[in-house]
């Protein structure tokens, strides 16, 4: 299981947010975030079995609470980036940004066959994936805009 867990902070860990603007770098995050979620789908299983559980495994794991860590550290340098270009509003935590990120790319996975049955909607074809993948994209950036 840290394995899994492990996947998607090295992919974070790999991404040059400092050579971007803030703004940029918080939408590249958020595509990464959320292709990786599409592409692991058993993360996104093991996510939800895990939870079943009541985190009853991944409690036991003291090295994935210390990794995860890195995600909040990377995330509140960003924010603090983006409130000094005045691109970002400053009362944002980056625990809730995390958190607002990994729902809305976790989500398009959870249900996405119950989703496509329910409203006829395409969810997994290529075309549909870029489309909600902009669309959360979107969300997250102006959620943290100032004046949003």
């Amino acid at each position: 299981m840290p394995s899994v867990y492990e996947n998607i902070r090295t992919l974070e860990s790999g991404l040059d947010m400092e050579a971007l603007p803030p703004d940029e770098a918080l939408r590249q995050l958020v595509r990464v975030t959320f292709d990786h979620h599409n592409k692991q789908t058993d993360f996104v299983r093991l996510v939800m079995n895990e939870n079943i559980h009541h985190g009853e495994h991944i409690a036991h794991l003291a090295e994935i609470k210390v990794r995860n860590r890195t995600v909040v550290t990377m995330l509140r340098r960003l924010i603090d980036r983006g409130v000094a270009a005045g691109v970002f509003r400053p009362d944002l935590d980056p625990i809730e940004l995390h958190m607002s990120i990994s729902a809305l790319s976790f989500f398009n996975v959870s249900n996405r066959y119950t989703f496509s049955q329910i409203f006829g909607k395409d969810m997994i074809s290529p075309k549909a994936l870029l489309a909600r993948r902009e669309v959360v994209v979107d969300m997250i950036e102006r959620w943290c805009r100032p004046n949003r």
